[in-house]
This record gives C-alpha cells, sequence and structure tokens, in this order.
C-alpha cells in the first residue's frame, strides 16, 4: 500500500510541475515551433465574472486558464448580479432574464481572455484567482503562431464581439484589489 500511495504522490507531482512549467511562456521562450508576439501593453482592473480551466488542445500549451472579464458597469456586483455567465471551448457565454444594463455595454465591457502567466510565480498566483475577485492585471496582448500554420491573436479592441474578440493576454502581474 505504501508503494502505491508514493506511486501516486509521484505520478501527482510530476504532472502538477509539468503543468505549471508548461504555461509560463515569454516571448522568448515559447515552446519550440511556435513564436510569439507582443502586440501592445494590456491591463486593467476587472472583476472576476467567469473562470475555465484547460489542460488540452493547443492553447493549453500556453493558457491554462480563460477568465471571463468585466470592467466599468460589468465589474459592479449589483449589474452583474444579473447576468448568467458561463464558459465552454474557450468561449464565453451570457444570458439575462432583463437587461440590468443595455446589451451594447454588456457586450463591450466583458470579455473572455486567454490568460497566458509569464513566470511560474504569477501562474501561482493565477492558480488562487475565483469568481468575484476584483483584480489589476497587467502584462501583454499576444500573438502566437506556429510552424504548421497555427495561430492565436489577440483583439486589440474593447468594442468588438463574436468570434476573434478575445484577449490573448500574458500576465505579468497579478493584485487583488478585493476578493
Amino acid at each position: 500500500m505504501r508503494k502505491l500511495w508514493l506511486l501516486i504522490f509521484a505520478v501527482a507531482a510530476y504532472y502538477g510541475w509539468q503543468h505549471v512549467n508548461r504555461v509560463t511562456v515569454s516571448a522568448e521562450s515559447a515552446p519550440a515551433g511556435y513564436q510569439m508576439t507582443v502586440l501592445e501593453p494590456y491591463g486593467g482592473v476587472f472583476r472576476v465574472l467567469g473562470r475555465k480551466n484547460y489542460n488540452t488542445g493547443t492553447e493549453a500549451q500556453f493558457s491554462p486558464m480563460d477568465l471571463a472579464l468585466g470592467w466599468d458597469k460589468m465589474a459592479d456586483p449589483q449589474v452583474y448580479q444579473h447576468v448568467k455567465i458561463s464558459q465552454n471551448n474557450r468561449w464565453y457565454y451570457w444570458q439575462v432574464d432583463q437587461f440590468p444594463i443595455p446589451r451594447h455595454e454588456i457586450e463591450t465591457q466583458s470579455a473572455n481572455t486567454h490568460i497566458i502567466p509569464a513566470t511560474v510565480a504569477v501562474a501561482k498566483q493565477l492558480d488562487r484567482v475565483k469568481e468575484g475577485d476584483l483584480i489589476r492585471l497587467k502584462g501583454e496582448l499576444v500573438e502566437i503562431k506556429g510552424e504548421d500554420g497555427w495561430s492565436w491573436r489577440s483583439s486589440l479592441s474593447r468594442d468588438d464581439t463574436g468570434q476573434g474578440a478575445c484577449e490573448v493576454m500574458r500576465v505579468t502581474q497579478v493584485d487583488w484589489l478585493e476578493s
């Protein structure tokens, strides 16, 4: 029985280490066959409306999680509590019974953000982020291209919606303003 527990511990430790280390990339240290380009600095104060972790797919090599983030009116609990949030397959969905603010404001004051931790320390901080937290994120929006033609490019606008409107953000700093 002791050998079984040691084996379980060893496997868990290995995969835990792999997870933390494989998702910390910089523009200079992207995995072989991929190139990351910084598009522009990005950051702000955001309310975490939802969180979804990922561990499969090409995107998961870079981004272990998506955060549905709200700002301005969508960071206000009196507003976002009336918006049902869900995330699946790297998409963010919202639904309301009655609009607490105009539809356009919900669409342009919230976004699904694909999160790329810049360092192991940032990855550990991001693991603690949960729905409802008010956080400040600093980093940059990026584009990742693979030698095989695969690419993932961040939106550069907060006013767009639909496919391609998500931010791909390499996070260099996380600060909690409230949780």
